[in-house]
């Protein structure tokens, strides 16, 4: 199996298919477009204007002397043409420029507006599957080569073809055979061009996967940064680092090697074309055939005719990066969620928080049953809890719950409506979450709990904060709720990530309260308050606790043993400990692990006297 971080070696150097799309983008602002493709022309003309203006000074007016007032007065005729030439290209140059801009990061906002949308559309097994890194670099990078694409290649490119078509026409306007001369070398450059490109093209994908490679490894490294230091993998790691490093590297160096030789090749194709023209040219004016302003504005279009050429390197290269960006980001856009809104959602209504699962097998992979035929039946208000062995499915059930996966077989159900039938929005608004592994946006603590809910108001922040006892810790912070968070709340400690996290459920005020291990990382002191706050927030709520520490869930009204992926007991807590079944012996074990921890504590402070 290939390594999840590496990016897959994709892109033609043109694909008409990816392009046709591409251009769908650009159609909206045609009009913009097609007044930039108008300037270009307008540039070109100006600038192939000025070599001819030269021209005419060289042949009608300096052969003259500086005696004839004729030459005076008609050389500054034409240094006033050359300079409104130059004031004239400028302008429409810059405007040119602007507008192209413009559009351009007009047409990126579409892209990466569409593609952010689509991300959150996305079902979670997607994530589960494709790195953090290769999706940022998708909305990010990967849209600001299109951007490129769009100005530096799809518009510009007009300007190079104006460039060359203008230049033949002056030329073979001008002197027909001299012009022959002057095009001699196209085949060769056509030719070398085409074996450029195929060299190119592969040496710049190599270059793409191990960039990507780079960005996925530090991306998770960084991430990770506790765990290598704790086990005091630095060294191993920087061993990898330095490996996929000095892949990266090679292959940039046999790009540059490509792109070294393809330029000066390219500039001793056109010297070698000028000296031709100097030769021919020449021998020409020595005959009296050739004027000398003629073999000078030959000498400039010669140079002025490989401009173009010189810089289809550079266009080649983001074309190429365009096509592999464009598939990467349209094969995201293709990417269909598995979890979608049923064409005509029923209304859930006012949710009381009846849920019911009936007969649920499911399998996050085909075949490997984590559910098997699990059926209950939650009243409103109920308090139900799951307890299980590790990978017995308890938060699975949680996942189907809040439906971020649909079931094979079976339903589940809340209000008595499957919820594959209503809007997920709908669904999810009615589900309060709150987890073992808090996540904490940056921003501050107030925003943290009300997660920009501009219908949450202050006082229902503090209100609580208040019930779950975080508003104790928050007052005693510099700026209290205004309290700048770091990313992923790394400044604060697991209970207080966890307390701001019932907070946040509470603030919403959701009828169906899902607790996933949510006291896993709080200390003794900080349960029993939270326990406390439960009574209250648990009143006229269904709630759903999976829990491991099975102390918090004596008062639940039914408690469901899973086991292997079944339901292998179900009942109150005196019910199954009278059973003596598998609830009875994972309570004695708790039991008996926390009398020895109570115990040991007197020791083992009699021996730190």
């Amino acid at each position: 199996m290939a390594d999840f971080r590496e990016e897959e070696a994709l892109g033609k150097v043109y694909d008409a298919r990816l392009m046709a799309r591409l251009l769908s983008y650009a159609r909206p602002h045609w009009k913009a477009l097609l007044a930039c493709i108008a300037m270009l022309g307008v540039a070109v003309s100006l600038d192939l204007l000025v070599p001819k203006l030269v021209q005419i000074a060289i042949d009608d007016y300096l052969i003259l002397g500086i005696e004839d007032p004729a030459a005076v007065a008609g050389l500054s005729r034409l240094a006033l043409w050359l300079t409104a030439a130059l004031v004239a290209n400028f302008t429409v140059s810059y405007g040119e420029v602007l507008l192209l801009q413009f559009t351009g990061q007009k047409i990126i906002y579409a892209i990466r507006k569409e593609l952010f949308g689509h991300l959150q559309r996305l079902h979670l097994q997607f994530f589960d599957r494709n790195p953090a890194g290769r999706l940022v670099t998708r909305v990010t990078n990967d849209t600001e080569t299109l951007n490129e694409m769009y100005t530096s290649v799809l518009v510009n490119l007009f300007r190079d073809i104006f460039m060359l078509v203008g230049v033949a026409v002056v030329m073979i306007s001008t002197h027909p055979r001299l012009a022959g001369v002057s095009l001699l070398l196209i085949p060769v450059v056509a030719y070398y061009t085409r074996f450029f490109a195929a060299k190119a093209r592969d040496a710049w994908r190599e270059v793409r996967v191990r960039l990507a490679r780079i960005n996925a490894f530090v991306a998770e490294h960084v991430s990770g940064m506790r765990v290598v230091q704790l086990f005091a993998r630095e060294a191993q790691t920087f061993a990898e680092f330095k490996h996929e490093n000095d892949e990266y590297n090679r292959a940039s160096w046999r790009q540059l090697m490509v792109w070294a030789v393809f330029r000066p090749i390219l500039d001793l194709l056109a010297n070698i074309t000028i000296a031709l023209v100097l030769w021919y040219g020449g021998v020409q004016a020595l005959a009296g055939d050739l004027t000398p302003g003629t073999l000078l504005l030959f000498v400039t279009l010669s140079r002025r005719f490989f401009e173009p050429l010189m810089q289809l390197a550079e266009k080649f290269n983001i074309l190429q990066s365009a096509m592999a960006s464009a598939e990467r980001i349209f094969m995201l856009l293709d990417t269909q969620p598995a979890i979608v809104d049923p064409p005509d959602p029923k209304p859930l209504g006012r949710v009381t928080g009846e849920v019911e699962f009936r007969n649920v097998w499911f399998a996050y992979n085909e075949d490997e049953w984590v559910l098997k035929d699990v059926s209950f039946r939650a009243e409103p208000g109920q308090t139900i809890a799951f307890v299980g062995h590790t990978g017995a499915g308890k938060s699975s059930i949680i996942n189907l719950l809040a439906r971020f996966y649909d079931v094979q077989k079976g339903q589940v159900l809340v209000n008595g409506i499957d919820v594959r039938e209503v809007s997920t929005a709908e669904l999810r608004r009615a589900i309060g979450l709150v987890a073992q592994d808090v996540f904490l946006f940056s921003g501050d603590i107030a925003y943290n709990i009300r997660l920009g809910n501009a219908e949450i108001s202050d006082e229902r922040v503090r209100e609580a904060a208040r019930t779950v006892g975080a508003d104790e810790f928050i007052r005693e912070l510099r700026y209290g709720y205004d309290e700048p968070v770091a990313e992923r709340g790394a400044t604060l400690s697991a209970g207080q990530r966890q307390l701001l996290s019932f907070a946040r459920a509470l603030a919403f005020d959701p009828p169906i309260l899902v607790l996933d291990e949510a006291t896993a990382s709080i200390d003794s002191e900080t349960e029993a308050r939270i326990q406390e706050a439960l009574k209250r927030l648990t009143k006229g709520r269904t709630t759903f606790i999976v829990a491991h520490r099975l102390s918090t869930i004596q008062h639940a009204d039914q408690i469901i043993v899973l086991h292997k992926g079944r339901i292998h007991e179900q009942g109150t807590h005196e019910e199954l400990l009278a059973r003596q079944g598998l609830y009875h012996k994972l309570w004695r074990l708790q039991f008996e692990e926390g009398l020895q921890e109570h115990e040991s504590e007197p020791a083992a402070h009699l021996a730190h006297k």
